[in-house]
């Protein structure tokens, strides 16, 4: 068993669903939320301090980054630009916040250095996904040498994606399993109140529920799926 494991926890049901298998595998757990301007900023936090009172994680943080928004360039923090709704076009969507996973990664590292944690669990999902760049394996092995290269080396610390190749609706089954409280998380990239049910997170995760065969317990302005 793992002794100090990192879980970046965003507030949505893949962060979730990974706390929750990093709960099974470590002996003590740490929860990290980054705040990067996201337009629903205010909801995922409420997300992450129900998940986090409902896990007990031996300590938690939230920190927020400014820069990100300053840059802009994606429809989550660019107030010029309107979240879209999902499209299965193959392209990229501009909900792509650009090399977002390295910022949170590398402030993850930084926490791990401190406190001596040798794990960092994040909950990115690279096949039924949106396609983001930084969310591919070779990505997180990469980062993984650079991690090793860049830190002191006192003890190595890896990074673990135990959803990375599941389908959401697997996502699902194994979150349902283990019992993790799937209403207290958030994945609307849009509402703050009720989730819109048209945006690309809100698509991919109502198709996960619905081809998992078990309800999804947020309310939804519209349901298409």
């Amino acid at each position: 068993m793992n002794k100090k494991a990192i879980v970046l926890l965003s507030g949505g049901m893949d962060s979730l669903v990974t706390a929750a298998i990093a709960r099974q595998e470590c002996e003590k757990l740490y929860f990290l939320h980054i705040d990067y301007g996201q337009k629903t900023s205010r909801r995922e936090k409420k997300a992450f301090e129900d998940i986090a009172k409902y896990y007990k994680p031996s300590e938690k943080k939230i920190v927020t980054l400014d820069y990100l928004k300053d840059i802009g360039g994606s429809s989550l923090t660019d107030s010029c630009m309107q979240v879209e709704d999902h499209s299965d076009s193959k392209a990229i969507p501009t909900s792509y916040v650009p090399f977002r996973n390295a910022h949170l990664l590398a402030i993850a590292t930084s926490w791990a250095e401190v406190i001596k944690a040798g794990h960092i669990y994040i909950g990115a999902v690279e096949e039924d996904s949106s396609g983001y760049p930084d969310c591919r394996k070779e990505f997180f092995e990469h980062f993984e040498k650079t991690i090793r290269l860049g830190t002191k080396n006192e003890f190595p610390i890896s990074i673990c994606t135990p959803v990375l190749d599941l389908s959401k609706a697997e996502i699902v089954q194994i979150g349902n399993k283990l019992k993790a409280p799937f209403h207290l998380t958030w994945s609307c990239y849009r509402n703050e109140e009720i989730a819109c049910g048209r945006c690309d997170s809100c698509i991919l995760r109502l198709r996960a529920f619905k081809t998992a065969g078990i309800i999804d317990p947020l309310p939804y302005e519209e349901v298409s799926e």
